[in-house]
């Protein structure tokens, strides 16, 4: 491993989960991480002057890093792709192919895209996902051993990056442009349902693919086979929880969101339900799901139950996190149920992607009244965290599978252990969407787990935790498994320890009398009641900020400046050298 610790600039078009990731990896090696999003060439060139990096990392680009930095400072591109591949869509292309292997490679920036030499590679076998559910997990768990590796090399005088083979046309790997929309099209009489599902999963996140539904024009996005409902190929023949299901000619697929294509108008994501309307979708049936249900065969829901071996597990696959008043209501409901089983254990395993983001912004852009939408989103957020923190008759564990941001960090926290996967990363915070200031009780939950002067540097920071972090910082309570489905195995096998432990009774009778100690020095709805005055601030005052930041974040408005709070090299005052750096604390 590279002993000493560097100084490396992330140029990215976002801060999203991958560069994330990557951010808290590499802190915890004892690297200076400064983020600079790529806004132009000439903002690049400043950021590398005031910075000075040893080394810049391209975790996610949309264009090429400009002659002027990668000439005079080291550059490495993290591309989604194994050795050879070049191009802005290699995952469309793994997905549409049916790549049983795919992989991450770092290569050195150059003067053609892609086609820099190697510093290091990592494969790993492909599922059947969607792009952006691959891209959070095994795209990001490659990058890390990738970018790691790259590091130690880096440290090897002995080691020399390896130039891209060279083909017999002399061109230096293979280029694969992006995908067309007219390649995406899906033949609904003639395709199968696997064809279908790859074809939307490799569109997933962007562009989607388009299509017209019941005389609508519309992007088609997350979709989940179905097994047991039949039609004629194309037709919409049920609806579910907002999900419409369409017949393919050999079984059926759930279609969760679409976007209406509208010349001059961008419209939103939203679930397929709504962007249709009742009008269009009279006469097809509603097909009700129990979560308690036992399947067989495929289907869609997104609210699961199940009892096995004394421990009750919910799971909520709430598409990207996000989730709207009427699923926290949904969710409680379930809770509710679960609590009158005899389970003596609950887990809450969130979604396979994320545990939860907090509030549906998409949801809530789309009403007329955002602020009353905001507002009552926010208080079925509340009801359901009150739920789990008053559920004292059971030991509750959230088990985190994925990330979780916001309100979704505050509603794990609501539980009497947190455990996560080992590549969950944590953004417990509100300030980055319009400086909103929080509910879901994390005045309560926070301070009494991490401290009130912890809580405050938490809540204030606006940079994302990783998992050991969060243990350091009192966030979590565990963080175990090799992956996520190795931690998601461990989490039965432990959660079914605890239900058949002898000392269970005692720690309810514990947890009971904490409960009341604590509600007895402050009452829970003291605190919401706290919160809540805030809020109605975010959501009425004469502040725009919050629904400025919530438009601009749901409409995918590009980044004009990169925050202070990330571009650590915009806060210095003076630069004394390579290895000193003088911050301004006026």
């Amino acid at each position: 491993m590279l002993a000493v610790a560097m100084r490396i600039l992330f140029l990215t078009h976002s801060f999203n989960s991958l560069s994330q990731r990557l951010f808290v990896e590499l802190r915890r090696l004892g690297h200076e991480i400064s983020i600079e999003f790529d806004i132009n060439d000439r903002v690049t060139e400043e950021a590398v002057a005031l910075y000075r990096p040893d080394l810049v990392i391209a975790p996610f680009l949309k264009r090429a890093i400009p002659e002027s930095v990668w000439r005079h400072t080291l550059c490495w591109i993290v591309h989604p792709g194994p050795v050879g591949d070049r191009g802005p869509a290699a995952l469309d292309w793994a997905i549409e192919e049916a790549a049983t292997e795919w992989g991450v490679t770092v290569l050195q920036a150059d003067a053609e895209m892609d086609t820099g030499d190697v510093w290091a590679s990592e494969m790993f076998p492909m599922r059947a996902g969607s792009k952006s559910s691959l891209y959070r997990r095994e795209v990001s768990d490659a990058a890390v051993r990738a970018v790691k590796l790259a590091l130690e090399r880096l440290g090897d005088p002995s080691f020399r990056p390896a130039p891209l083979p060279v083909a017999a046309d002399g061109s230096r790997g293979r280029w694969r442009p992006s995908i067309r929309a007219a390649e995406r099209r899906v033949d609904w009489s003639d395709d199968s349902t696997a064809v279908i599902l790859r074809r939307i999963r490799a569109a997933d996140g962007f562009p989607g693919v388009r299509d017209e539904i019941l005389g609508l024009p519309v992007s088609l996005f997350n979709a989940w086979p179905e097994s047991r409902l039949r039609g004629e190929p194309g037709a919409v023949i049920a609806t579910r929880d907002g999900a419409v299901c369409r017949a393919t000619r050999d079984a059926a697929v759930w279609i969760t969101h679409l976007r209406r294509i509208e010349p001059g108008r961008e419209h939103l994501k939203l679930p397929a339900v709504q962007v249709l309307g009742a009008d269009r979708l009279n006469g097809v049936p509603e097909v009700p799901l129990d979560p308690f249900a036992t399947l067989d065969g495929d289907t869609w829901r997104e609210i699961e139950c199940r009892i096995e071996g004394g421990v009750g597990y919910l799971s909520f696959e709430f598409h990207n996190g996000a989730m709207s008043a009427e699923q926290c209501r949904r969710l409680l409901t379930a809770w509710e149920r679960l609590r009158r089983t005899s389970a003596r254990v609950l887990v809450l395993l969130g979604g396979s992607d994320f545990w939860s983001n907090g509030i549906h912004l998409h949801r809530i852009e789309a009403e007329e009244n955002s602020a009353d939408a905001s507002w009552d989103n926010i208080e079925a957020m509340n009801d359901l965290t009150r739920a789990i923190i008053e559920t004292d008759d059971r030991l509750v564990i959230a088990a985190l599978r994925g990330n979780a941001g916001a309100g979704g960090v505050f509603l794990a926290l609501a539980a009497d252990e947190v455990w996560a996967a080992p590549g969950v990363v944590l953004n417990p915070h509100y300030k980055n969407m319009g400086n909103l200031y929080g509910s879901e009780y994390w005045s309560y939950l926070l301070p009494r787990r991490a401290g009130n002067d912890a809580a405050r540097n938490i809540m204030g920071n606006r940079l994302p935790l990783g998992a050991p972090e969060a243990i350091r910082a009192g966030l979590l309570d565990a963080v175990f498994g090799s992956d996520t489905a190795d931690f998601a195995e461990q989490v039965c096998l432990r959660a079914v320890d605890l239900a058949s432990a002898p000392d269970l009774p005692e720690r309810l009778v514990n947890k009971q009398a904490r409960r009341k100690q604590d509600e007895a020095r402050r009452p829970l709805a003291e605190y919401r009641e706290e919160e809540m005055r805030h809020m109605r601030l975010n959501f009425f005052g004469f502040d725009p900020s919050y629904h400025v930041a919530r438009y601009n974040f749901v409409h995918r408005v590009p980044q004009s400046r990169t925050p202070l709070h990330l571009a650590l090299h915009r806060r210095l005052s003076t630069v004394s050298g390579k290895g000193t750096i003088t911050r301004n604390t006026t």
